[in-house]
């Protein structure tokens, strides 16, 4: 059975933006990572190769992409599709930003779905903001959303209206202030679920309200130390139950997820994740799934 809503099923259909089309050209990038608060210039021909390793992993699993087209109104972080909308067996959730700099990236996207006749069930507009990487299904009815700096409470409110005969329970999850609101910090920068039981978190910056409530519905906790935190550790794409992708770098949160039972991928992000704080779950938009 088809589905949109899971992140560890059988991963069949993805959303991606290449680089060649986000990051454009050696001149582009020199104007735009300073303020997209990029940590250096990425190098494009680097990133070019890094990803098409990254698209590598996903087709040799035979999973179909659909690539993005270049937009002359977005940036750098196009690369990172997840953000700009929400999937949900009704449709899809077109996103307001929350990062004023990526205000066109989720027009955009509904612009691609419509010409490609994917259904889209609403559009968060105005003052509400909700971005997808503070999103994520938990389970087939069950999905949780951040309450940050880059999705607020009336996006939440949005969302809920959104996904009323999709979503039995919406969680609700506040996160802290840590480096403050010019910082990418997303719901799945410290939660990436990898099967129905198992999640890799970051529990220091975890509420202990959505910790427990993992714990509670049996999902065990893959930890990350605190120096992969900052390599991106916790940032794991599951492209099937117990199957997934992370970035080189994190030997020791791989060594676990290996322990648990996952069977991991890796690559090379240096370009096009560590630099934009964007591992393989924000360079992607998962469509269709199977059970």
């Amino acid at each position: 059975m088809n589905t949109f809503q899971s992140e560890f099923d059988v991963l069949k259909s993805v959303i991606l933006k290449h680089p060649k089309g986000a990051f454009k050209s050696e001149s582009t990038i020199d104007i735009q990572w300073k303020s997209l608060n990029y940590t250096s210039a990425p190098d494009l021909n680097k990133a070019i190769d890094e990803y098409e390793a990254f698209t590598e992993i996903l087709k040799r699993h035979k999973i179909e992409i659909h690539f993005l087209p270049e937009n002359e109104n977005t940036g750098l972080d196009s690369v990172y599709v997840r953000d700009a909308s929400i999937s949900s067996d009704a449709g899809m959730i077109i996103c307001n930003m929350g990062k004023a700099a990526r205000e066109n990236e989720p027009g955009a996207q509904q612009l691609f779905y419509r010409d490609q006749g994917i259904a889209i069930i609403g559009v968060i507009e105005g003052k509400a903001k909700i971005e997808g990487g503070d999103v994520t299904w938990i389970d087939e009815s069950t999905i949780a959303v951040a309450r940050g700096y880059r999705t607020n409470d009336t996006g939440i409110a949005r969302l809920k209206e959104l996904l009323c005969d999709c979503a039995e329970e919406v969680i609700v999850v506040h996160t802290p202030h840590h480096k403050g609101p010019s910082d990418v910090f997303h719901l799945m920068s410290v939660f990436s679920p990898v099967d129905k039981n198992l999640a890799v978190v970051y529990s220091p910056l975890m509420t202990v309200s959505f910790r427990e409530e993992l714990l509670r519905r049996s999902i065990k906790l893959v930890e990350v130390p605190d120096n992969e935190f900052k390599t991106m550790g916790c940032n794991v794409l599951a492209i099937a139950p117990g199957v997934c992708i992370m970035t080189e770098g994190n030997p020791v949160t791989k060594s676990k997820l290996e322990s648990a039972g996952a069977e991991v991928f890796t690559y090379k992000g240096e370009e096009i994740s560590l630099k934009g704080s964007g591992g393989p779950t924000c360079l992607t938009r998962p469509l269709v799934r199977v059970k």
